[in-house]
């Protein structure tokens, strides 16, 4: 139990603009438990110049220390105190630009570039802007206080109180007092701010800056959606009294739930019709609900540590998800789940160098490229698991006795199964336990039995693991097709590494084929030992006798399996002339990412089948769908569409080519292309242009007004053959792009095999400036370069990053050597075919 608990902040941030610097007062009233002779606060980059310590009115100065490792201010009290009491720190802080803490950031406003400051904190980042116990559990209630220029405006947490006017143009902004919530969670924002508040339910507003007002509609529409869902669901009216949308041009992360002041990236929120595509909006609503969603998970029922953070995050992906596929059917959204949380967090699950969900330790969890795909993606993936094991009904009616049980408290793991054990009557938290607790995750070995057939487990990874005998409880989902076209769906739980599953004798007798996780609700991957299963599947696929899901499922285990060297890249080439007439979007979703990957490993002689089997899949695709988007086709055309011109151009499609063409030439002539294929245009002409080509990017990159067109140019940027180009390429992306967006073209340069081979001397010989990057971003760019730079050794990667002093998660390095292992014996074995 703590000695000292908080119980309220009241805080008052005074910004100097033009120095960017800032000068704060924090009034933190306590509770001590017993008598304590001193107090520990978290402080980082921060000017601590008086503390003073108040009892019973009565105020009297304290001697104080900063640990600058530890990031402590340590306030030593005249005689011990006890009870209620408060301590009065004032200080000062630099408005900074790493995008933590409270920082800097600028838009265009005409030709003029115009300042905004806004307060990123999580994870740990509130201790850069006020003294405090920076901690989820730590929850206090906050009342702040902001003095600023007279033309400008604030945000916080909670509507505005007052405004006063003060001297010198200055105003006194004062907040009502918030509810109880951890300092991860507190917002201040000032800037040339507008507002638009939904007609429906006035608590939903855009915050804009100048020039945005016509781009908020479809946010703020989805936004009002959002809430009213969460709020049926959950069962607990939303507790503030507004819920403020607000685009941030400078952002490193793509959103932030602070408690009635959330913050997106501008192509994040705002919608350009006719620049935003069917794509880009599905993606806007998704992390609208992903956000709103975590104004009841993380923000009224929050993580008791860090190593719960997944309750958060999990619940926030995954209802993000079901939100939008509740006002939108038809965008067959869980699909994209599958193709966006799901199997990518398979694909990092897979490696040695991984984390359980619920992290050990976990006193300061950062979330990065190693921790993201884990809490995020396998979190809301173990979700739906369990979701389909118990049934919806109990799954909600668990989630609300949970919320009701912790508001404005914090919770545990074991919190949340035992209400969702209580309501279904299902070993809830021993299935859990085992997703939850451990790393990794099983793959089933299905075979014939005499009897039924024989499934084993034991974890999946593509290098040879040690714990390779961990042993999950699977809710496995059997599917048994007999040769007369009847269906069986067997539900299993498999709680042993082991375990045979008996069919009936005529069944079996009767059986044509058998489909493992059906439906792709379960987080493992399946292989066949029996042959003569799998080509039946295979047919399946052919004749889509299959639902799409499953069809992906097969080839995403196939692809899994070849990475791990246990089935040849020949075998999984083959298995693709099932999806010749393919035309769902998750399996062609798929399959198209993995030609590209798989292309930029091949030697010549299986780059020749992988372009020929390529361009037979987006002639076929693009002949059926037609070249051009068309008003009332279905919303995921869309980005099949535009994953198909690319990878046609990219093979060598003359019909897509010529497309391809005809299309740019539009763009220079000064019209227009449909936003469902702009960026397959853009890194059309990338791929065949040369400098002339380049410096039209240029141009259009610094006068468009729309994040999504610049993030369209910037993926395309990437595509450049020319080395001439690309070596401007690079160089823009050091010195023009925003610091936001610098992972985006180094990503499309990692994919781009022309490009791919010289970017580790690019990293070394600008070292000193990747080291300024964000340190997000730095790890974005770290990660794709090194696992494409075939020729590195992991030894001299290490020592490179050791003797340069170059500082990124050791966790982050080992995986992404581990990913550069992987790619060299794949390399390897697709040279010698």
């Amino acid at each position: 139990m703590e000695t000292i608990i908080p119980l309220s902040y009241s805080l008052s941030i005074e910004p100097d603009l033009e120095k960017f610097k800032f000068s704060g007062k924090v009034e933190l009233t306590v509770e001590a438990r017993e008598p304590s002779k001193d107090i520990e606060l978290n402080v980082l980059e921060l000017d601590i110049w008086e503390c003073r310590v108040a009892v019973a009115g009565s105020s009297t100065a304290c001697d104080f220390t900063v640990d600058d490792r530890l990031e402590i201010l340590r306030i030593a009290f005249p005689e011990p105190v006890s009870g209620q009491f408060s301590v009065l720190i004032c200080y000062g802080g630099i408005i900074n630009d790493k995008m933590a803490g409270f920082y800097r950031s600028y838009y265009k406003s005409g030709e003029q570039s115009r300042l905004l400051c806004v307060t990123q904190f999580q994870e740990s980042d509130a201790r850069r802007a006020f003294p405090c116990f920076d901690h989820p559990a730590a929850k206090a209630v906050f009342r702040i206080e902001l003095i600023i220029d007279r033309h400008l405006t604030a945000i916080s947490n909670q509507d505005v109180e007052s405004e006063t006017d003060m001297e010198n143009d200055k105003k006194r902004v004062v907040f009502l007092e918030s509810p109880k919530m951890s300092t991860y969670l507190v917002f201040w924002g000032i800037g040339e701010f507008g507002f638009i508040n939904h007609s429906e339910d006035e608590r939903v507003r855009v915050a804009y800056l100048p020039g945005m007002a016509p781009y908020v509609d479809f946010g703020l529409d989805f936004g009002k959606k959002a809430l009213a869902y969460c709020e049926a669901y959950y069962d607990i009216p939303y507790p503030l009294s507004k819920m403020d949308l607000i685009a941030v041009p400078d952002f490193a992360f793509g959103a932030m739930e602070n408690w009635g002041a959330i913050t997106f990236r501008e192509n994040l929120l705002l919608f350009y019709p006719g620049v935003t595509s069917r794509a880009g909006a599905e993606r806007i609503a998704e992390v609208i609900a992903h956000e709103i969603t975590h104004q009841w998970f993380g923000n009224l029922v929050t993580p008791a540590d860090w190593k719960y953070l997944w309750l958060n995050e999990s619940f926030a992906t995954y209802f993000g998800f079901g939100i939008v596929d509740h006002y939108h059917p038809d965008w067959d959204t869980w699909s994209g789940f599958l193709l966006t949380q799901t199997s990518p967090a398979l694909a990092r699950d897979a490696y040695i160098e991984t984390i359980p969900i619920e992290i050990p330790g976990g006193e300061h969890v950062v979330i990065n490229t190693s921790t993201a795909p884990i809490i995020y993606c396998k979190g809301g993936s173990i979700l739906r698991q369990i979701e389909g094991y118990i049934g919806t009904q109990a799954f909600q009616k668990g989630l609300r006795q949970y919320l009701k049980k912790f508001a404005y408290d914090c919770a545990a793991s074991d919190n949340l199964w035992e209400s969702l054990e209580s309501v279904s009557d299902a070993p809830v938290s021993d299935i859990m336990a085992s997703w939850v607790g451990q790393p990794g995750f099983p793959v089933i070995t299905a075979s014939p039995h005499e009897t039924g057939l024989k499934l084993t487990q034991h974890r999946f990874s593509y290098l040879e693991n040690a714990d390779a005998q961990a042993c999950w409880q699977i809710p496995v989902t059997l599917r048994v097709y007999e040769s007369g076209g009847r269906v069986h769906d067997m539900p299993v739980l498999m709680d042993a590494p082991t375990r045979v599953v008996e069919l009936d004798p005529d069944l079996q007798k009767n059986m044509a084929m058998y489909k493992i996780n059906a439906g792709q609700t379960g987080f493992y991957r399946v292989t066949y030992s029996d042959e003569e299963n799998l080509n039946q599947l295979g047919a399946a696929v052919r004749t889509q006798t299959l639902p799409p899901e499953d069809r992906w499922g097969l080839e995403n285990d196939l692809f899994a399996m070849m990475a791990a060297a246990a089935v040849s890249p020949g075998r999984y080439l083959d298995f693709l002339e099932h999806y010749v007439t393919e035309t769902a979007f998750l399996p062609l979703m798929n399959i198209g990412a993995n030609l590209r990957a798989l292309y930029g490993l091949a030697g010549d002689s299986f780059q020749a089948k992988i372009k020929e089997q390529g361009c037979r899949l987006a002639e076929n695709l693009l002949s059926d769908i037609g070249f051009e988007p068309q008003p009332d086709e279905p919303h995921t055309t869309g980005p099949l569409r535009d994953q198909y011109l690319w990878l046609g151009v990219m093979l060598g499609s003359g019909p897509v080519e010529e497309f391809a063409r005809n299309q740019f030439a539009r763009l220079r002539d000064g019209m227009t292309v449909h936003p469902d294929i702009a960026r397959s245009i853009l890194q059309a002409a990338a791929f065949h242009g040369h400098n002339t080509v380049f410096e039209w990017m240029i141009q259009r990159f610094e006068t468009v007004e729309s994040e999504h067109d610049r993030t369209n140019i910037l993926s395309a940027l990437g595509c450049f053959r020319d080395k001439e180009v690309i070596s401007k390429v690079r160089d823009f992306t050091l010195t023009r792009v925003p610091p936001r967006n610098q992972s985006i073209p180094v990503a499309a340069m990692t994919e781009n095999p022309a490009a791919a081979k010289e970017l580790w001397n690019w990293y070394k010989t600008e070292k000193s400036v990747f080291a300024q990057f964000h340190p997000l971003i730095h790890e974005r760019v770290f990660t794709s370069i090194v696992p494409v730079s075939l020729d590195l050794n992991a030894d001299d990667v290490r020592w490179f990053l050791s003797e340069n002093q170059i500082k990124i998660n050791p966790d982050v390095v080992s995986l992404t050597l581990e990913r550069l292992a992987i790619n060299q014996r794949l390399r390897q074995e697709l040279t010698a075919l």
